[in-house]
């Protein structure tokens, strides 16, 4: 893939000029679900008229819960080591940064954090490491996703390990999939090449080719599901997103499955790293909802990802733009959840609120919360996902399932009043989506009924 400069440059200059009639075009082309041009993404990114934000955000609002319904998927990262050989001047696990406390957990300590994730209710985990591995290379890698797997406690086991790790070769990405992970994230961190190289500066991540290409790679070596993003702050925010819709449309076009989900991480301190205290575009708030608003139209078939490194007030703001996926009860340290909770972390966090809190006020807007695996579980990957989502037609699995998952959550680890509130979301939802005696209507009152009476993990 290349990232055509040039190309964004004059998109982002031509956009600067438009219409208001020109913007209400391009809303009423997203509200169809089939996504807007590159240049229709950058006149919507430059809107600053109060009435037309409010516009856009109401279409990614509108498109979100066309295709996906009102679920939001709750998952955790799990960091099991900050070792790293590269030097990424924004970053605190940079090689160089001797105020880090280093560590790589051991299976044993995995076993031990995934236990304590397991114990809030979580369900989902995304794994993520900095660019090196102790001991035997990537077989740390392989040896802690299995553990993750494997790991039991009152019933409870994690369902589907995400992977946040250095891009591999091919053969190395087949490994990975042998190791049964849902989907490969990974992050170019800035798509603009020069300043990739001027933040880059040592260690395997100083390619941008490589990086950019890993997704390729994962593809070829069969991966179905991919996760791209930016990390907004390294460079003018505005061309990150275009160059992430560039991006996406790449692997839609080669193929024939876009990104599984986009993420759009803002650039929080990092410590021993004087860059992250004043990165090189500073967003404002209403920038970043533009933003997720934009991605959203553009790629309305992605899961878009928001993490615990927004406040959360913008966390909840988002809830109502587009976004489907959060992070919940994140620490991003190995130990983070039980054995080492303050030392080594990559970043800031600003959203330190618990699972339990953040469901209660996901559940206070109106959105289901999900801790659903069913389409990895399936089978429904890659293209067969893409062919259901881009249509709208997905959200007849997840938002079911979402229900399924979250009573499962209220009647194992749910307080009695996010209980109560909780099932009076699930009964609204439900009568408000599926007429009563259709054949969904009775799979759900019949699953949720199972579940009121102990079974577990029912999907479809």
């Amino acid at each position: 893939m290349i990232i055509d400069d040039e190309k964004l440059q004059r998109t982002l200059e031509k956009a600067k000029s438009h219409t208001d009639s020109e913007v209400t075009d391009i809303l009423n082309k997203a509200r169809e679900l089939k996504g807007i041009s590159l240049e229709e993404a950058a006149v919507l990114l430059n809107i600053t008229d109060p009435k037309l934000l409010s516009d856009l955000f109401n279409a990614a609002k509108y498109v979100k819960e066309a295709i996906y319904g009102n679920r939001i998927v709750l998952f955790a990262p799990l960091y099991i080591s900050n070792i790293c050989t590269n030097e990424c001047i924004y970053c605190a696990f940079r090689r160089s940064n001797t105020q880090l406390k280093r560590h790589a957990s051991t299976q044993e300590e995995i076993r031990q954090e995934v236990t304590a994730l397991l114990q809030q209710g979580h369900k989902r985990i995304l794994m993520v490491a900095g660019e090196a591995y102790p001991g035997g290379g990537l077989q740390y890698v392989y040896d802690s996703i299995k553990t993750i797997y494997d790991t039991r406690w009152n019933g409870q086991n994690i369902r589907r390990v995400n992977v946040n790790i250095a891009p591999l070769t091919e053969p190395e990405f087949e490994e990975l999939k042998k190791c049964n992970i849902g989907t490969y994230q990974l992050f170019q961190e800035t798509y603009h090449k020069k300043t990739y190289e001027q933040l880059h500066i040592a260690g395997a991540k100083k390619d941008y080719q490589f990086r950019l290409d890993a997704m390729d790679r994962a593809l070829q070596a069969g991966i179905n599901d991919v996760g791209i993003g930016p990390l907004l702050g390294l460079y003018d925010h505005k061309y990150e997103i275009l160059a992430t819709l560039e991006h996406a449309r790449y692997l839609d076009e080669t193929y024939g499955v876009g990104p599984h989900t986009i993420s759009i991480p803002r650039i929080e301190p990092a410590e021993g790293s004087d860059f992250s205290q004043h990165p090189n575009d500073v967003m404002s708030d209403d920038d970043f909802k533009k933003c997720v608003a934009v991605l959203r139209l553009a790629v309305p078939y992605t899961g878009i990802i928001l993490s615990t490194r927004e406040s959360p007030a913008m966390r909840n703001a988002c809830l109502e733009l587009g976004v489907s996926q959060i992070s919940a009860a994140s620490r991003v340290n190995p130990g983070g959840y039980s054995y080492d909770k303050q030392n080594g972390s990559q970043f800031t966090l600003t959203d330190d609120r618990s699972l339990a809190e953040v469901i209660d006020a996901v559940v206070g807007a109106k959105h289901m919360p999900s801790f659903c695996t069913g389409c990895y579980r399936l089978g429904r990957v890659g293209k067969d996902f893409m062919d259901m989502a881009k249509p709208g037609l997905i959200k007849t699995h997840c938002l079911p399932n979402a229900m399924f998952t979250f009573a499962e959550y209220l009647e194992d680890f749910a307080p009695a009043p996010l209980k109560a509130k909780g099932y009076a979301l699930i009964e609204s939802t439900t009568k408000e989506s599926f007429p009563e005696g259709s054949p969904i209507r009775r799979l759900i009152d019949g699953n949720l009924k199972n579940i009121k009476a102990g079974k577990r993990d029912l999907y479809f």
